[in-house]
């Protein structure tokens, strides 16, 4: 038995290393985000977004913002076309920015890469990243 779960750590431990080396990512900051902690958000422009390892054949990425300390907050996002380049400067969409009332919360925004926009483009890939709100 203790051989097979090793054997098992192995493998999930190299495939891990694998799929990091070119797995579909995003990143961003809260760089120039007005400073908001009343609960009430505001109608903002969305952060500048560093793509990587976009997946073959995806023709636009739907970026969505959750609150994981509020998951039922609609924070909303907005669908892009795909660059070359792998940035989605700020302006492309506008959604509700994080206002934590009195204090910090995680958010976590969600890309999904899709064959096309909407209900009937194929699901490429999922890439998220989450930061606290202030940092």
């Amino acid at each position: 038995m203790k051989i097979k779960s090793t054997l098992l750590a192995i493998a999930a431990i190299s495939f891990a290393s694998v799929a990091s080396a070119d797995s579909f990512s995003i990143g961003f900051t809260w760089d120039g985000l007005k400073k908001c902690n009343s609960g009430n958000p505001n109608s903002v422009q969305n952060p500048a977004f560093v793509v990587k390892n976009i997946p073959a054949g995806t023709q636009v990425i739907e970026f969505r913002l959750k609150d994981l300390d509020v998951p039922g907050f609609n924070h909303g996002g907005g669908t892009v076309a795909v660059t070359s380049d792998g940035t989605i400067a700020p302006g492309a969409f506008k959604y509700q920015s994080p206002c934590p009332p009195g204090g910090k919360h995680k958010y976590e925004w969600t890309a999904t890469a899709k064959s096309k926009k909407g209900s009937d483009g194929k699901k490429l890939g999922v890439a998220k990243a989450t930061r606290k709100y202030p940092e």
